[in-house]
């Protein structure tokens, strides 16, 4: 599914890989109201972990969350990978939940100001595929998912999760923005890009699971010119 005629607001929020941590996506949520991002962008990864992944999904459709499917999804659907920590028993989701993740997206695309947009879990159809901080050199060229994403030259900007590490980088004509993750005990954070001022903002939560903005990092959004 794509959505190659959608058109994102000058400032979205991302959410990065969710893990049923459900208290911090409310309290996301209400962040990005606070900030004026009308649109809410979700990496996916939503379920596995030790909140509620029914409440999570629940509150993800109920504020509009735009949201792709990661590989956690895939697994607690399909009822595989179940020995992971804090895995979702998939007998535990409503109806509902179930039903919305079933209809999640591997990709959707979208138009912004800075040029097209593609949002997916991993590198675009694989959501296992990865780019890291310290990724270079062989890492970077022998990655498929990432060279065919530059050569097919399509998107100025990849907005991805799985890795759990927030970051920017551009490659060529192509720059990524990882959101990380809301995971407890793994630096969790949330994202605001700003398409008309060329940045992103990650705001990162206290120890109590609250949003801190004090501690926000801005980070320039370099972009190939269309």
């Amino acid at each position: 599914m794509t959505l190659p005629s959608a058109i994102l607001p000058s400032k979205v929020g991302v959410l990065g890989d969710a893990h049923a941590e459900d208290e911090r996506v409310e309290r996301a949520l209400a962040h990005f109201r606070d900030v004026g991002a009308s649109v809410v962008l979700c990496v996916g990864d939503v379920t596995d972990g030790y909140g509620s992944a029914t409440r999570t999904v629940e509150l993800l459709e109920e504020h509009g969350v735009l949201t792709v499917r990661g590989n956690h999804e895939r697994w607690t659907l399909s009822n595989t990978m179940r020995d992971l920590p804090a895995a979702t028993d998939p007998e535990t989701l409503s109806p509902r939940a179930r039903r919305f993740l079933e209809s999640r997206a591997v990709t959707l695309e979208f138009s912004s100001l800075l040029g097209p947009l593609l949002l997916c879990h991993g590198l675009g159809q694989n959501d296992m595929a990865r780019v890291k901080p310290d990724d270079f050199g062989v890492a970077l060229s022998s990655n498929d998912e990432l060279q065919a994403l530059i050569r097919g030259a399509r998107y100025r900007l990849v907005v991805n999760g799985h890795s759990h590490r927030p970051m920017v980088r551009r490659f060529d004509s192509l720059t990524l923005v990882n959101a990380g993750t809301l995971k407890r005990d793994e630096h969790p954070c949330v994202v605001v890009i700003d398409f008309a001022r060329a940045l992103v903002d990650f705001v990162p939560f206290d120890a109590e699971g609250h949003v801190d903005p004090t501690r926000t990092q801005s980070v320039d959004l370099e972009v190939a010119p269309l």
